[in-house]
């Protein structure tokens, strides 16, 4: 297998990587858009939080990575094998990280009958696509603004229902496909459809350096992982075991935590200020402070998380101001600032 640079090894970047650890803890979160300059590691961060997760259970030989304790929610497969009383054993799997490129058939994105097969047998079989293999984990589409338009209604329809559906050439397959969505695209190269940057939860911007030494760093342990990654990979095993068991303790600790009225009024008198559409910011707010606050260790939401993440939240969700020229972050923390001035001290 292919040696993976260290998610700690990562340099900078602080918003991206927390929001790629808080979907992690919570994948209800929606996903991570990512805005900015190529080489920033994006790409490099997506597939080093794979790493930090623990394995996940699966039904054996299941061909979608189906939970064993997911009921309905498994593919045809697995519910016909439970309803002859044969359910399958369990095992574990890594949680996938899968690449969808710009240029990526249809077919291969949802799946299609398995020619081989249908040649040297006569049966009509189904091979999974990418939104089968990405099923309870990562799909990383780089570029994502360039992507072309019925791939993204295929996104949308996964993301929407949690499954994926193909009924074409005498074939009709129906299986789950939650994943975690992770995109990433230059402003500057062309904008993204609203209906697919609404579905995500969260958005960044990154940008290339520009403190000297903090570039200095990311070079030399690129260069020190492309030189020798096992020895790499071995100093910053300790590091990353850190980062798995928060969590780890995180996920354990979601469930419990306690969101006040308080919280989830301002939530949403910060979305009606900032005039976003229906009610997925709030939902939004809710989740992300909620997955924060475990991270942090805390036993409740508070202000402080709240405000914490809601830049990330909210910024891609903002209508255009002909009359405020001001950045969609510049008008999040200023909506901040207006309605929370006591936030730090009611903590």
């Amino acid at each position: 297998m292919r040696p993976v640079f260290p998610f700690s090894a990562i340099v900078g970047q602080d918003e991206m990587k927390l929001a790629l650890l808080l979907v992690a803890v919570d994948p209800t979160i929606g996903g991570v858009m990512v805005f900015g300059d190529r080489g920033t590691g994006k790409s490099t961060a997506v597939r080093a939080l794979a790493g930090l997760l623990p394995p996940m259970k699966v039904v054996a030989g299941c061909r979608y990575g189906c939970d064993p304790q997911a009921g309905s929610s498994r593919c045809d497969e697995c519910l016909a094998r439970a309803a002859a009383g044969l359910p399958g054993k369990s095992t574990t799997a890594p949680v996938p990280v899968v690449d969808l490129p710009l240029g990526a058939t249809e077919d291969r994105v949802v799946g299609a009958l398995d020619l081989e097969k249908a040649l040297t047998t006569g049966e009509k079989a189904f091979e999974p696509g990418l939104l089968a293999r990405a099923h309870r984990g990562f799909l990383y589409v780089d570029e994502v603004n360039l992507l072309e338009d019925h791939l993204v209604d295929l996104l949308l329809d996964a993301a929407a229902t949690g499954e994926n559906v193909v009924e074409r050439e005498g074939v009709s397959i129906r299986h789950p496909s939650r994943f975690v969505l992770v995109g990433s695209g230059n402003p500057e190269e062309g904008e993204l459809r609203p209906q697919l940057l609404d579905r995500f939860g969260l958005a960044v911007d990154v940008r290339t350096p520009t403190v000297i030494a903090t570039r200095i760093e990311v070079i030399k342990r690129r260069d020190a992982f492309d030189r020798d990654p096992s020895a790499f990979l071995a100093h910053w095993q300790k590091a990353d075991a850190k980062v798995r068991r928060h969590l780890e303790k995180a996920r354990t600790r979601l469930d419990a935590l306690v969101v006040s009225d308080t919280v989830l009024e301002r939530a949403a008198t910060l979305c009606a200020q900032l005039g976003t559409d229906g009610l997925r910011g709030e939902l939004t707010l809710l989740r992300t402070a909620r997955a924060m606050a475990a991270y942090d260790g805390d036993s409740e939401v508070t202000l402080s998380h709240l405000r914490r993440i809601a830049p990330m939240a909210l910024r891609h969700r903002l209508r255009r101001n002909v009359l405020d020229d001001a950045g969609s972050t510049t008008r999040v923390e200023r909506a901040i600032g207006e309605l929370w001035g006591d936030v730090v001290a009611a903590r």
